[in-house]
């Protein structure tokens, strides 16, 4: 049920964003202790006591805490939004959001299933066209193919500021822990500090016609800032799976306009905390109103016109030849439709090159460790199409279902609306769960997918081989994905109830086997939760310990049949797990002699594996110039 309490926080006229309108000179921290820090916080809540079943009148009162535009949400997600809204009465700021912003709606005009710089070249476009402000939040930052297509866009931004002759406010966060985090936990950064060696963000004298400021945030000793976002011009916003950095990760990214962007640009004021020098213009101006006044560069929010089909993209790509937009060599887009073609153009085959070879190139662009292609030759209207047109003919169902960064290394703060919601959606299905993260181990989430295959409900999850088994090894952690397979299979009563359960390890585009995390080629890094094929949940979170307990991290969950249908068909034409990375019947990839792949750690016990695990992040502590 949610409660009366719950519901009077959720109608309340007064939010974070409404009240800085009023006083822009205000810090969000000190507005967040105004208006919810006379709430008594309980974060060491048990969720499991007193959960409640699904009711009628639990999601009826849900309906009232949110602004769902034209579309009535489906039971599910309202259930899910029942269970996330709980954690108000613990904590009203659990969802990094103002209560009455949670719940809204929107549509999400592209979705991207690419590699990590495919996404930070749509938020360099994004960047590029902003006429007032941006908010950029991500986690590890480093230079990379996506530091430098995000400084030369800031560099470009100044530049048409001043042609305008404007200025631009931008702000940004990102996660780099020191000594000085714990006085603080909001550390401004400066000049000196984030235009040099380690981050490489442009010189004041770079961007003249930019007003710039640079925090960063952790919560000492395991509150990480794992949100990755972005909000331009309170018009349009990014919600991303990925860091910034050089890797070998496929990400995912969706964009969303209208009213949810008012409830992502809060949780950016709240995740923000600090005094805003100077403010930013759009302090009076919600998405609800149309944001910002601008000179429209592109259509937005309705005024979009229809999606398009991915065989129709890959068809338009092959058409054109269009040159890659790059660190260096920018070529900047008026518009998304013109960036899907542009990106659709690189991913198609050049002459004398095969569609394998395309997508191998592709993948291989910001990998460090590149590889052959070893798939079979992909057919003629199955390419590669990273940029996915998933506009809807009207606003559909959205809420933030987030938590917020804790410190503390122990496991009481599980009781907040992202942990909530995916608890929910997988409890209360009734055919099917697909489930794509990096690592599975979260102690809530394994009995609730058992719980789910017991009720006749068909599970399929894609995790990646190997994925950080150096921190996931260590007792505590949850285990590595392998791990967590075969406990979850031993834990099943029936054949009945494995044969509902599929479990797929990662394979590239290009590739016909899982590779090892390790070998760093051919990794996932996508978060994604999609249930009963209508309600989905997207973001940073992933489906580990330390997303579970203790990162800040940014979810959207949607009510949309069409978009969730576009996410699944982007996921699986843009990978081939679901056809060379099925487990075997125990739940560990094996080749066609039943060897594991190389790099398999298999099950080293809690004192090998503590030894294993500490040595790991020791060394990966040491290439990332943590020594």
């Amino acid at each position: 049920m949610v409660s009366e309490h719950v519901i009077q926080l959720c109608q309340a006229t007064e939010t974070v964003s409404s009240v800085l309108a009023k006083d822009p000179t205000l810090a969000p921290g000190d507005v967040v202790k105004k208006l919810y820090g006379h709430h008594k916080k309980v974060l060491d809540h048990d969720p499991e006591k007193n959960r409640q079943a699904a009711s009628a009148e639990a999601q009826e009162q849900a309906f009232k805490c949110g602004s769902w535009g034209p579309t009535r949400p489906s039971s599910l997600f309202l259930q899910a939004y029942a269970d996330a809204l709980g954690c108000l009465d613990a904590d009203p700021m659990s969802g990094v959001v103002s209560p009455p912003l949670m719940g809204s709606h929107g549509t999400v005009p592209l979705s991207v299933i690419a590699p990590l710089a495919d996404i930070i070249r749509h938020c360099s476009n994004m960047i590029v066209r902003a006429e007032r402000e941006v908010f950029f939040i991500t986690c590890s930052w480093s230079p990379s193919v996506a530091q430098r297509l995000v400084k030369d866009a800031l560099i470009e931004l100044s530049r048409r500021a001043g042609v305008r002759g404007q200025r631009v406010v931008v702000k940004m966060m990102y996660d780099k822990a020191a000594a000085a985090n714990a006085i603080h936990s909001h550390q401004l950064v400066k000049p000196e500090a984030y235009s040099g060696e380690k981050i490489q963000l442009p010189k004041p004298e770079e961007i003249p016609n930019l007003d710039f400021e640079v925090i960063s945030l952790h919560k000492l000793v395991l509150g990480t800032l794992h949100a990755k976002f972005c909000v331009v011009d309170r018009k349009a916003a990014a919600v991303m799976s990925n860091n910034m950095e050089d890797n070998d990760n496929v990400e995912m990214m969706i964009h969303v306009e209208g009213p949810i962007v008012d409830s992502i640009y809060d949780t950016a004021l709240i995740t923000w905390n600090n005094h805003l020098n100077p403010p930013l213009p759009s302090h009076s101006t919600p998405a609800t109103e149309g944001g910002l006044p601008t000179s429209e560069q592109e259509p937005v929010y309705l005024a979009r016109g229809p999606s398009r089909e991915q065989h129709e993209i890959a068809a338009e790509g092959q058409k054109v030849c269009l040159p890659e937009h790059m660190p260096g060599d920018p070529h900047w887009d008026a518009n998304i439709d013109e960036e899907i073609t542009r990106m659709q153009s690189c991913y198609s085959k050049k002459p004398n090159e095969t569609h394998l070879q395309a997508a191998n190139r592709q993948l291989n662009l910001a990998c460090k460790n590149k590889i052959p292609p070893s798939g079979p030759e992909i057919p003629e209207g199955e390419e590669m199409t990273p940029y996915i047109s998933s506009m809807t003919p009207a606003p559909i169902p959205m809420a933030l279902v987030s938590r917020p960064p804790y410190g503390p290394p122990n496991t009481h703060n599980v009781y907040v609306p992202q942990n909530e919601a995916w608890l929910s959606l997988i409890r209360n299905a009734e055919r099917t769960v697909f489930i794509q993260t990096p690592d599975l181990n979260a102690a809530p989430l394994v009995p609730a997918i058992a719980a789910a295959l017991k009720r006749g409900v068909q599970v399929t999850y894609y995790v990646c081989f190997g994925y950080n088994d150096a921190g996931e090894i260590i007792p505590g952690q949850g285990g590595t994905n392998d791990q967590v397979a075969q406990a979850l299979i031993s834990s099943l009563s029936s054949p009945e109830e494995r044969a509902r359960l599929h479990i797929c390890y990662y394979v590239g585009k290009d590739q016909d086997h899982p590779i090892h995390q390790s070998f760093k080629q051919r990794s996932c890094h996508i978060k994604l939760l999609i249930v009963d094929e209508h309600v989905g949940i997207q973001g940073s979170g992933n489906q580990d310990t330390q997303s579970w307990y203790h990162s800040q991290e940014i979810n959207i969950m949607i009510d949309s049949e069409e978009v969730c249908r576009k996410w699944r068909e982007g996921c699986e034409r843009n990978q081939n797990t679901a056809k060379f990375g099925v487990s075997s019947e125990d739940g560990v990839w094996r080749d066609k002699d039943g060897n594991p792949g190389p790099g398999y750690m298999g099950n080293p016990g809690k004192v090998t594996g503590l030894f294993k695990g500490v040595g790991g992040m020791l060394k990966k502590m040491k290439d990332k110039g943590g020594f």
